[in-house]
């Protein structure tokens, strides 16, 4: 039998192990050296492509561009936000409902040359114009609404003109 000296004789290991270990652990290290190659190739392409033609002190300044951006959209939604909401408080009491009835007055002049039109906003109030044609003369009656209700009392068109209005038929 072969006696070992040296370093791993002292310690009780035959060179062979220590070999065989050594070349394992080299492997080892090759294929992780392989695979972090790889990693850091596939990161230097997207690095690059995020990168095109700016350098980082650009790149700062895209970004702080972008959150300026972001912040004027977020000013104009609050913006339009409020402008709605004045719109539609505007829009309650402008007249919204539109009622029509063409007829004939006085069942003398062929036609219906009146007519009784209503004009309403959100809360059904605004007012009825009966407009009445004859051979002697037009004569024209506005009544109020309010709240889909009249203090005078209504002829047959006007109250069909305000039903109109009131349930939007065509």
């Amino acid at each position: 039998m072969v006696e070992v000296t040296g370093v791993f004789g002292n310690l009780g290991i035959d060179p062979f192990y220590a070999f065989l270990i050594l070349l394992i652990l080299q492997v080892a290290l090759l294929v992780v050296l392989v695979l972090v190659y790889d990693k850091y190739k596939h990161l230097e392409k997207v690095f690059n492509t995020f990168m095109k033609g700016k350098n980082g002190k650009s790149l700062e300044e895209s970004i702080f561009e972008r959150f300026d951006k972001i912040d004027e959209v977020v000013d104009q939604v609050e913006e339009n936000r409020e402008e709605i909401a004045e719109l539609y408080n505007k829009m309650r009491t402008h007249y919204q409902k539109v009622g029509i009835v063409k007829y004939d007055a006085f069942h003398e002049m062929g036609g219906e040359l009146s007519f009784a039109i209503t004009m309403l906003d959100e809360n059904n109030t605004g007012w009825i114009l009966n407009i009445m044609h004859s051979r002697q003369g037009c004569y024209a009656y506005v009544k109020d609404i309010v709240k889909g209700e009249s203090t005078i009392q209504l002829a047959e068109e006007e109250r069909e003109s305000l039903e109109k209005a009131i349930f939007q038929e065509k």
